[in-house]
């Protein structure tokens, strides 16, 4: 099976906003997930194509019980319960500092390999999911 990619989702990871990014680490989470991908894709478009949680503020601003709801909407049933915690855990560290560590990367002043085990200590994302969002997120090489 073709991996999903950030085009397929409508992401342009060099958005510069900085929220295609923010986009595309998402669907990694997602995707990085043990179940179907036609379920994570379809859980990436409840979340924010359908609903707007199109920046980290807005997923970290969602309820538990709303995210439970929109990922149960896209067939996300069984791990809804503790994907929701991770997903709203992510919203705010990703809110906090998201922008300031890309921008690190980005000048240099942050090694590629900081920014990855930033990332590995979020609940939630694993070498799986790294290796997903660093197909297409490059950072600090351009």
């Amino acid at each position: 099976m073709t991996p999903i990619t950030a085009a397929e989702l409508g992401i342009d990871v060099s958005e510069p906003s900085g929220h295609g990014l923010y986009k595309w680490l998402l669907a990694s989470f997602l995707i990085g997930k043990r179940i179907r991908s036609s379920v994570a894709f379809e859980a990436y478009r409840n979340l924010v194509d359908r609903h707007g949680l199109d920046t980290p503020e807005k997923l970290a601003g969602c309820s538990h019980r709303d995210l439970v709801r929109l990922l149960g909407q896209a067939g996300y049933a069984r791990y809804d319960e503790s994907t929701a915690t991770r997903l709203h855990e992510l919203g705010v560290g990703l809110a906090a500092e998201l922008e300031s560590r890309t921008n690190a990367v980005e000048s240099g002043s942050m090694k590629s390999a900081e920014f990855d085990a930033w990332l590995l200590s979020f609940k939630g994302i694993g070498p799986k999911t790294l290796e997903i969002f660093k197909r297409e997120a490059v950072l600090g090489e351009k």
